[in-house]
């Protein structure tokens, strides 16, 4: 019989090369509300700031009970793994569901364990390769607010340029308590490392929810400690890949949030400014300046893990309100390890090649008064 899998050509192609063959479907979900209470607990939370616990209890839970779902089905079908594990959260008449889908993978013999493994099924063909077996699926995630407390309070430090370092904490707290979740499911899973983590930031009950996915992984040629603190990683498979190859091995995710303030002075002086053609110096000071804040943070942290070099960094910056600029830094602090190697001289062009979106335009993949 026909089997309907979500792994493309390329995908099935590099789990053939490690001995799997692509199974069904297999999808999990959970609809939920916060109900009374939750939602009145979450305004409570919301005045003083931070972490809103009763929102990230609540998605959790929703998110878990999905997951769990998913796996069953898998194993009632006898799959050795689920590859391209995906979840998503989805508004229907102020309820919300949750949903992880993901693509079955058989292979032959009875399974030992049953994997679930984040991101699509090239990135987990690099991994293996690199020597990172996965275990599971796992998240981590945390709903904050800015609170209107703390509103006030960055409301008042606008007044004067610099860096608002209680806006920074929130951020930088909330985007480390995410993190440090995944981690530890991870640890209780047996792995030693969580390899091609994702972060997704989104709104829920009021709140934002930042989310961080990855795969919990077992390598075996890491240092045994990892097994008490497991590495972190954001390369992609392919970077991991290459790095293993050179001899490297990811020791952490680094992340710093700087959130920075023109000032009313400056603010005024910009938009004043702006009326005239030319470069407006206060506001590439301030982005500058809020740059520099939070490479210097990672670069810090880096040092204090004897990090070796600190690669695949990558930037944002955004405005958020009244002259409030966040800038961010992510990137993966690497060190050479002993050990660590690859099980194939070179990456197959199947394991790089992007594949590409043929579902066009529109909602639906298609755009009804769309003109020849």
């Amino acid at each position: 019989m026909a089997q309907v899998t979500g792994l493309s050509g390329n995908e099935i192609f590099c789990l053939a090369m490690k001995g799997f063959a692509p199974g069904e479907l297999v999808v999990g979900n959970s609809v939920n509300s916060m109900g009374f209470l939750g939602s009145l607990g979450a305004g409570v939370s919301n005045i003083l700031g931070g972490e809103v616990p009763q929102v990230t209890e609540a998605i959790h839970a929703g998110r878990e009970a999905a997951l769990e779902r998913m796996t069953r089905e898998a194993a009632e079908r006898g799959a050795a793994g689920v590859a391209g594990v995906a979840g998503e959260l989805r508004a229907f008449s102020g309820n919300t569901e949750f949903l992880f889908i993901g693509s079955c993978v058989h292979r032959q013999g009875a399974p030992k364990n049953l994997f679930t493994s984040a991101g699509d099924a090239q990135e987990l063909y690099c991994a293996i390769d690199a020597g990172y077996e996965p275990v599971q699926h796992v998240f981590g995630n945390v709903a904050y607010s800015m609170g209107v407390g703390g509103g006030l309070l960055g409301s008042l430090k606008t007044l004067a340029r610099g860096e608002i370092r209680e806006f920074s904490d929130v951020f930088n707290l909330t985007r480390h308590a995410a993190l440090d979740r995944a981690v530890a499911l991870a640890k209780k899973d047996g792995a030693n490392a969580v390899v091609g983590i994702r972060t997704i930031i989104e709104r829920w009950a009021g709140t934002h929810e930042m989310l961080m996915s990855g795969t919990a992984a077992i390598n075996r040629a890491l240092p045994p400690q990892t097994f008490q603190s497991p590495v972190t990683s954001d390369l992609t498979g392919s970077e991991l890949w290459a790095m293993t190859k050179l001899g490297y091995a990811p020791v952490k995710l680094l992340m710093s949030t700087s959130i920075y303030s023109l000032g009313f002075a400056g603010g005024f002086l910009a938009a004043f400014k702006s009326f005239v053609k030319g470069e407006i110096n206060e506001l590439t000071t301030m982005i500058h300046d809020a740059r520099e804040i939070a490479l210097a943070r990672i670069k810090d942290e880096a040092d204090g893990l004897g990090a070796q070099d600190v690669v695949g960094v990558k930037t944002y910056i955004a405005e958020i309100a009244n002259g409030l600029v966040e800038f961010l830094a992510v990137g993966t602090a690497i060190r050479r390890t002993p050990g660590v190697a690859v099980a194939t001289e070179t990456l197959p062009a199947q394991a790089i090649i992007a594949d590409k979106d043929t579902w066009i335009d529109g909602d639906f993949g298609f755009s009804l008064d769309r003109k020849p």
